[in-house]
């Protein structure tokens, strides 16, 4: 029996309040010291401002933090090993409403092909951030290196820099990329496109799957790797089966957050049943049929469950989809660190990449 005082019956908040991400022993301790540094190992602040605020002040709001985020990422992004041979090439496409969509194509140097392809889908709670910043430059660069194309997709944000488009416009975005990846695999080198994305960019990438499907082009698809999925869509009334909500609230981020932003990227919750906006909201007749899914979760993060029991529904309609849990770290935590967790990095690359080629 342990006899540390720091450990509960109960993990996380849901056991001793007081506790940080700091302080949390579960923490892997490399991750600690990264957020000591920048001052964020302490408990996340909360919204200053509700959902229901004018729509004008949830901008500027979302404005402000993805200045924050973006900051934070720069930073994380500075130390990490420079990556070699691969080329890149910015290729623009037009989208339906006649606006540019920019594609970010990554491909190994000296490798034969075709490769699997993996389209990729920045996170930023669908309302924020953008393909372009060097965190998630830097990811596909590291997927291209371990021998796959990588495509990387800007996107209409809900909000800030990218933004104000609500939902469906960054999915159909999205969505008119995906299409355009799939007609031009030949060209680009790629043998077959796997959808992947973080947080909101999960979201999205599981959204794309239901929206292929209900639009009848789900073969365009081998396989979905989502990170982190941020997709429950409200939290008036927590569910009694996400309880990493509290468990890991105020860990790096506060749980206050998350419907502020899903108010800026769907407008008084017009969407809030709608899978392609939320999939939290799918049923079994939702993914019945969808190509195979890899959901990743990591331990410290408030969105851990809503990811499991996403998994737990594809178990549940019969699609092949394959679930893990990522210990001690908070939020994306496996792509954040390539400097302070290497090893953590470098099997994220090795499992993203090793599901795509695993579906030729």
């Amino acid at each position: 029996m342990s006899t540390d005082a720091t450990v509960s019956a109960a993990p996380g908040r849901l056991g001793d309040p007081d506790l940080t991400i700091g302080t949390d022993p579960r923490a892997d301790p490399r991750m600690v010291a990264v957020f000591a540094a920048f001052g964020i190992d302490g408990p996340a602040d909360g919204a200053p401002l509700g959902p229901d605020a004018p729509r004008e002040e949830l901008l500027g709001f979302v404005e402000a933090v993805e200045v924050g985020f973006e900051g934070l990422f720069t930073a994380l992004a500075q130390d990490a090993p420079a990556v070699d041979g691969v080329r890149e090439e910015l290729i623009t496409i037009t989208g339906e409403g006649g606006h540019e969509i920019r594609l970010h194509v990554h491909r190994p140097e000296g490798v034969e092909g075709p490769l699997p392809c993996l389209y990729q889908v920045h996170g930023g709670g669908m309302v924020m951030l953008a393909t372009e910043g060097p965190l998630y430059t830097h990811w596909r660069r590291r997927l291209a290196a371990a021998g796959t194309v990588v495509v990387g997709v800007e996107y209409r944000n809900g909000g800030g820099a990218l933004g104000s488009h609500p939902f469906p416009s960054g999915l159909d975005d999205c969505a008119t990329g995906l299409r355009w990846v799939h007609a031009h695999l030949g060209e680009l080198g790629g043998s077959h496109v796997v959808v992947t994305g973080d947080s909101g960019g999960a979201n999205l990438s599981l959204a794309l799957a239901l929206k292929a499907k209900r639009e009848g082009w789900a073969d365009e698809i081998a396989g979905v790797y989502a990170q982190s999925p941020y997709i429950l869509g409200s939290w008036a009334d927590v569910p009694a089966e996400l309880p990493s909500l509290r468990e890991n609230d105020q860990y790096w981020l506060n749980v206050s957050l998350f419907p502020v932003l899903a108010a800026v990227y769907d407008p008084d919750g017009a969407h809030a049943d709608d899978p392609t906006c939320w999939p939290y909201a799918a049923g079994v007749a939702d993914v019945e049929g969808l190509p195979p899914h890899a959901i990743t979760v990591n331990e410290l993060d408030p969105l851990r469950d809503e990811g499991l029991a996403y998994h737990r529904l594809l178990l549940r309609a019969g699609v092949s989809s394959v679930g893990r849990i990522n210990p001690g770290l908070c939020h994306v935590g496996e792509i954040l660190f390539p400097a302070a967790l290497p090893d953590v990095y470098a099997a994220a690359v090795r499992d993203v990449t090793g599901f795509a080629r695993s579906l030729a």
